[in-house]
């Protein structure tokens, strides 16, 4: 029988590795408002999952889907002019 505790080893060994970078970090900081719209739609959404929506519940749908789409499109406008690593289009 082997012991776990050499597998715990093998699966922690890395461990230092496994931590985020700065880029990335900070590419999840530039992402954050998109994160964030679609959090918003996703609620919106959420409630009215056991009921008929009614006209309120449509209109907060429609403005959280009009801010995620706007917080897109914002992203990509600050990113337009930034290339991908490895000349990548």
């Amino acid at each position: 029988m082997n012991p776990i505790v050499t597998v715990q080893d093998a699966v922690t060994a890395f461990a230092d590795f496994m931590e985020p970078t700065k880029s990335e970090l900070d590419a999840i900081e530039q992402e954050m408002p998109v994160i964030l719209a679609d959090v918003d739609l996703l609620d919106a959404h959420i409630v009215t999952l056991d009921r008929t929506p009614t006209e309120l519940d449509e209109r907060r749908i429609r403005r959280a889907r009009r801010r995620a789409l706007a917080a897109r499109v914002a992203l990509v406008n600050r990113t337009a002019g930034t290339s991908l690593p490895g000349g990548a289009a």
